[in-house]
């Protein structure tokens, strides 16, 4: 999953990174409303999780103007947003839920309750309820970071382990080698040109040639079941 932080304390964005990156989630902060913005512009989010006081702003501002947004381009106005704030008061929450929040939590929160609600609004956006993802004899599990392939565990490194689940969670929809990317480095990641293609190639070993098929000249999809 990858996670824009939006939170002007340094100490609160760079735990939540820290967190969330040994979740395997690709994780990319900024810390205030024009940065954020800047950011959503520029790169596809799965999530955006937002402070409400900002040094340049209130956060509600990245809430109205993603909203608005036009489809079809970025920022995409159906990022899930979850905000994050001090401000406990019933009509703060019921301002940013009609505002087009998906959910809010007040400080302090549990990190590990905070990661639940973030695979919950994750799920809900690619349109699945279940918390275990199934492709035939394959069963994935996003909360744990398990594979079990016809009962059996399945050892995955977080890459290969980020690129089965964005492929899963598209499929049939073919993601190219940027696409991929996007969904598994942050800004500050080293990248090798090749690391898709070397993550495909070990997940292909593990699992069998058929879980990911190749368009060649396009990307990589996961087939939907037969029958």
């Amino acid at each position: 999953m990858r996670v824009l932080v939006v939170e002007d304390d340094e100490g609160i964005a760079t735990g939540l990174q820290a967190h969330f990156r040994q979740l395997g989630w690709a994780v990319d902060l900024t810390n205030g409303v024009e940065s954020a913005w800047t950011a959503l512009r520029v790169e596809p989010f799965d999530l955006v999780l937002l402070d409400l006081g900002l040094g340049d702003g209130d956060g509600a501002e990245v809430l109205r103007r993603l909203r608005q947004a036009p489809v079809d381009r970025l920022p995409d106005a159906a990022t899930p947003v979850l905000v994050m704030t001090a401000r406990d008061q019933v009509a703060a929450r019921i301002e940013c839920l009609d505002m087009g929040a998906d959910d809010y939590v007040t400080k302090p929160f549990d990190p590990d309750e905070l990661a639940a609600r973030m695979r919950a609004l994750r799920r809900r956006s690619v349109g699945r309820a279940q918390a275990l993802l199934k492709v035939g004899e394959l069963e994935i599990d996003p909360a744990n970071h398990s594979v079990r392939l016809a009962g059996q565990p399945v050892e995955l490194s977080a890459r290969e382990f980020g690129v089965l689940l964005a492929l899963v969670e598209v499929r049939p929809r073919v993601l190219s080698r940027p696409q991929i990317e996007a969904r598994l480095y942050s800004w500050d990641q080293a990248l090798d040109s090749n690391a898709v293609e070397v993550h495909v190639h070990h997940l292909r070993k593990k699992l069998g040639e058929g879980v990911i098929r190749t368009l060649r000249g396009v990307g990589y999809f996961v087939p939907e079941d037969k029958g």
